[in-house]
């Protein structure tokens, strides 16, 4: 089993930063793609970004558009989520998730934290 802590959420204004952190203990972090996803209140969970094992690759959401940021240390069995320049419209819970590969639904990631709320006041 890996389990995953995500850590980091709070409350900030538009335009504030946040940086979300996600522990992995467990299993060998360094062989899974991770990936961040968000669920705001009354809504599915969408696909915020993921990082491949090594860190060459990165794909997000095109809601992103060039705010946020993930990086990975293997060494120390963690991913973050940089966030900046957030909108209201980020307000949700963001969950990690660990999976073999990168991927953009749910159903590609078998390990999931419990989630850190974030919520971006206008």
């Amino acid at each position: 089993q890996l389990q995953l802590v995500e850590s980091g959420g709070g409350l900030v204004q538009a335009g504030g930063s946040l940086r979300l952190s996600c522990a992995a203990s467990g299993r060998t972090f360094s062989s899974y793609a991770m990936g961040w996803f968000r669920q705001a209140p009354g809504k599915e969970r969408k696909f915020v970004g993921t990082i491949n094992w090594d860190s060459s690759t990165t794909y997000y959401a095109d809601f992103v558009e060039g705010r946020f940021t993930i990086n990975r240390d293997n060494a120390m069995n963690t991913v973050w989520l940089q966030m900046n320049s957030l909108k209201p419209e980020d307000t949700a819970v963001y969950y990690c998730a660990a999976g073999n590969n990168t991927g953009f639904l749910p159903y590609a990631y078998g390990y999931w934290g419990q989630g850190t709320e974030v919520t971006v006041s206008s």
